[in-house]
């Protein structure tokens, strides 16, 4: 059983209703509560976070279960259709598995 937390007595550390903003600059000889001099300007807000580009969709998002479901079926048909032709040779399962992969691969971009 895991121990209880500790309580730290944390809570609001600047005034409320402060934005981050908010702090003004200050002058070159003003000290903070610990001793060390301030410096003369603000912070600005950071620029390094880039958001994630937006990926242009080729395939509408409904559709993809439907293409799915359409390469699996038409992949376990041209396996099938090889051993109603009576030869089952390597291209009718090549294709079949081929379209079955196409469908499971499908099924990993369904969201």
């Amino acid at each position: 059983m895991a121990p209880p937390k500790r309580k730290t007595g944390g809570g609001r550390v600047t005034p409320k209703g402060t934005q981050p903003g908010d702090r003004k600059a200050s002058s070159a000889g003003d000290h903070d509560d610990h001793g060390a001099t301030a410096s003369r300007h603000t912070v600005a807000a950071s620029s390094r976070y880039t958001p994630k580009a937006q990926r242009r969709r080729l395939i509408p998002p409904n559709m993809i279960p439907v293409i799915m479901v359409m390469l699996l079926i038409i992949g376990g048909l041209v396996i099938m259709a090889g051993y109603l032709v009576g030869d089952a040779s390597r291209w009718f399962t090549g294709v079949g598995l081929a379209c079955i992969l196409g469908g499971l691969w499908f099924a990993t971009k369904w969201e």
